[in-house]
């Protein structure tokens, strides 16, 4: 490796690591957000939330190095540009294809490393961060009683407090509602008490509320029967009441669940998933076949093209052939006929539809692997001539034109994606949209940064301003015919 070489990378490795942390971060900070709703008031561990951000931020990796590499390649080639260092090296005879020669199999290189990212460990991420953000956002918000606010999220009982003390234990004007008898009668139960206090227990499994003068309702009666029940009232001097807190704990489902979605496999397994569906979905459509034209033949020398061709004849209509008096009968079943052969066709068409939907969604992800491994090769060239037009470094230049790349690459990924999904284009086409229409933007910049354009310079925009403007001012002097 020459020392050219190495400097180059060198100057490269600083701003890609650095725009590739800010990335990960704002794109994980975007995540946080969407879901800061089914993390917050559930009394969650510290750990378990470290742990789904792991996991998160590992799917997001892929996502962020297109974005790192452009920015990076533009600070890096503009840093070089705005010092002159790339005159220097064009007037010493080196082209700027030679230039960014070690920077493009560098980023080939994390291209290849961000594939074999998200071949092997993305889809053990995403099982992991689906299972923990399923058992999150199903869970309960953790256990809070507020003042004149009717609470029911413990099964089976409604509990309101008229006011709470400031050390959130004592609580005053105690409603508690029951209606967790069981068997055939119904034992709803009414307890009312001055004031109490809550306690909870040291595995915090069960909570405590220990009531003082008040009194308990309980109407017993058996359900269904016309006859009154009877009513009992008993007061009390202290009560403790005891409610099972079972279900607020965090619990953690099967990961085997998830693992069949086509985002929790590598290539190897959807290649497997997708040959599976092809075959399911090719036995499904001989199946409907065998079964539709069976149940509903359709024979071509039956239809009515012939009455075109013969002589005209007194031909009465279908309905004019049925009695009056059967008429009506006649139609009804005609019209039950055609209902049921449509809803069954719709129904099994629909049926295909949802399979073939399955199997879409399997060919996107295995695409998706390659798609934005290769963005990050294409980014680079897009950035590298970007970077040596515009010649400007720092932070401020190079992160707009980043920006407006990165955006104008998502929306058509995003495009492309959905479009696949729906089946509008092939799964290869839609999944890589993006980077095709990229490449002739790449092609171009490349072409204008190798015959020093001045495509992004401001003097040479205002030198054909002001052209232009001697032009107009000699056009108005002329005399006028």
């Amino acid at each position: 490796m020459k020392k050219l070489d190495k400097l180059v990378i060198k100057t490269f490795l600083g701003p890609f690591v650095a725009t590739f942390f800010v990335t990960w971060f704002v794109l994980l900070m975007q995540f946080l957000w969407k879901y800061i709703d089914d993390l917050v008031g559930k009394g969650l561990d510290l750990h378990i939330i470290l742990e789904l951000i792991t996991y998160t931020s590992a799917s997001l990796i892929t996502l962020a190095l297109p974005l790192a590499v452009l920015l990076s390649s533009i600070m890096t080639f503009g840093n070089l540009g705005e010092s002159f260092e790339l005159v220097a090296l064009k007037s010493s005879g080196i082209s700027l294809l030679r230039f960014i020669r070690p920077l493009l199999f560098v980023c080939i290189g994390i291209g290849i490393m961000a594939f074999l990212f998200a071949n092997y460990v993305i889809p053990v991420a995403n099982l992991r961060a689906k299972s923990l953000l399923y058992d999150i956002t199903n869970s309960k918000p953790a256990f809070n009683i507020k003042a004149g606010v009717f609470y029911s999220d413990i099964p089976g009982y409604t509990i309101k407090v008229a006011r709470k003390e400031k050390d959130n234990r004592t609580i005053h004007q105690v409603m508690i509602f029951d209606q967790t008898g069981g068997g055939g009668t119904g034992a709803d139960k009414l307890i009312l008490a001055e004031k109490g206090t809550m306690e909870l227990s040291e595995n915090k499994r069960f909570l405590y509320f220990v009531l003082q003068d008040g009194w308990r309702y309980e109407e017993r009666n058996m359900r269904g029967s016309t006859v009154p029940g009877e009513l009992i009232r008993m007061g009390f001097k202290e009560y403790k009441k005891a409610f099972d807190l079972s279900s607020f704990t965090f619990s953690r489902l099967d990961m085997d669940l998830f693992a069949s979605n086509q985002q929790m496999l590598n290539i190897r397994q959807l290649d497997k998933a997708i040959d599976s569906l092809k075959r399911e979905e090719t036995l499904f459509s001989r199946t409907v076949n065998a079964y539709v034209t069976s149940r509903y033949p359709f024979f071509k020398w039956k239809d009515t093209g012939w009455l075109a061709a013969a002589p005209p004849l007194p031909v009465k209509q279908f309905i004019d052939v049925i009695p009056k008096k059967n008429l009506r009968y006649v139609l009804d079943r005609a019209d039950q006929s055609i209902r049921e052969t449509s809803s069954n066709l719709e129904s099994t068409a629909k049926e295909y539809a949802d399979k073939h939907s399955i199997m879409l969604l399997h060919k996107v992800e295995w695409q998706r692997k390659f798609t934005l491994a290769f963005a990050c090769i294409v980014m680079f060239l897009i950035g590298a001539p970007l970077g040596s037009i515009i010649r400007k470094g720092g932070l401020g230049t190079p992160l707009v034109f980043a920006v407006i790349f990165f955006v104008i690459f998502n929306i058509f990924f995003m495009v492309g994606e959905k479009m696949a999904r729906k089946d509008v284009l092939t799964t290869w086409a839609g999944m890589w949209l993006s980077n095709i229409v990229l490449m002739p933007i790449a092609a171009f910049l490349i072409y204008k940064a190798m015959n020093d354009s001045q495509l992004f310079n401001k003097e040479f925009y205002f030198r054909i301003f002001q052209i232009i403007r001697k032009f107009l001012k000699k056009f108005k002097k002329q005399p006028t015919t």
